[in-house]
């Protein structure tokens, strides 16, 4: 038992490790693994159920795609490639992902799994690969992200209906009277590759994100777990859901100046615990989930992949 939560353990601190290594890698301009290139503003997909990765996974293959300078986004286990006529390539290394195994909670609450009612749901450690490490495998030609797609933003913002006050110098949620500030669109600017609208709809996209966590929506609440760190938290998850929405939407993401000052708490809370991108992860994929779904409710705009 000692062994397999150690094993455990060793699946959060990899993946958290890496994260910070690519954080810390880059403090000039406060690059983080959710900073895309234009390129690679899309979901990690596996090649062979075509379903998009999740949570903390998509953190987990942004970075091996980074760090090994992949062009596809589609990914696979060894086997799901031999079953599509492809093969891995020799000496090729998979990239770490997690899924959930739920089995019955019959024990009292421990640290290494996420627990439901009376189900409790262990994380276990799986390997893939990517479509530029096997051989054997022709994909369909990659999408290309387009003004249309930033329409499409348009339509999902205005089917949530937030209330969305332009003219400020700075963009911000204001939990208390529940609404966003944001500059006027005409301030931003293009920079790396990156369009002057696609700027506006990150930095708009992450406020939305903190726009979910009041209480009467999805009520995120982190002081207990995370003290004085609890608002750069906050800003964590925003920027990872905020990426999450950006790459479901083909528009890329590039550090933010304005959030140096967060750098530094961000790489406390994760050090000191390593299932803290974990919990962010989840909390980001939470808001965005919600914010598709009151896109879908209101039958307007959705990202142009499933949530």
């Amino acid at each position: 038992m000692q062994e397999h939560r150690q094993k455990r353990a060793s699946i959060y601190r990899e993946i958290t490790d890496k994260i910070v290594a690519m954080i810390e890698a880059g403090p000039g301009i406060f690059k983080a693994p959710w900073h895309l290139p234009p390129g690679m503003a899309i979901h990690p997909t596996n090649a062979s159920t075509h379903a998009e990765y999740r949570g903390i996974n998509v953190l987990g293959l942004w970075i091996e795609a980074t760090l090994k300078n992949y062009v596809s986004n589609l990914w696979a286990s060894y086997r799901q490639w031999g079953s599509m006529g492809a093969q891995v390539r020799k000496g090729e290394k998979g990239a770490l992902v997690v899924f959930y195994k739920r089995i019955e909670a019959t024990a009292p609450d421990e640290t290494d799994h996420e627990r439901t009612g009376t189900l409790r749901y262990v994380a276990r450690a799986s390997y893939v690969f990517n479509a530029d490490q096997v051989d054997g495998y022709t994909p369909a030609p990659a999408p290309i992200a387009t003004f249309n797609q930033i329409e499409e933003v348009e339509a999902f913002v205005e089917a949530i209906d937030a209330r969305i006050d332009h003219g400020h110098p700075l963009a911000k949620y204001r939990r208390v009277e529940d609404r966003i500030e944001m500059p006027d669109r005409t301030w931003f600017v293009g920079s790396n590759g990156h369009t002057a609208e696609q700027s506006y709809y990150a930095v708009l996209l992450h406020e939305l994100i903190h726009w979910t966590g009041a209480e009467h929506r999805l009520n995120r609440v982190f002081g207990a777990r995370y003290g004085d760190h609890a608002y750069a938290f906050e800003e964590l998850v925003a920027e990872l859901g905020a990426a999450f929405m950006c790459a479901a939407f083909g528009v890329a993401t590039e550090p933010r100046p304005d959030h140096a000052a967060y750098v530094k708490e961000w790489l406390s809370v994760l050090k000191d615990d390593p299932r803290a991108i974990f919990t962010a992860a989840r909390e980001a994929q939470s808001a965005f989930e919600y914010l598709s779904y009151l896109a879908t409710r209101n039958d307007a705009g959705q990202p142009s992949k499933d949530a």
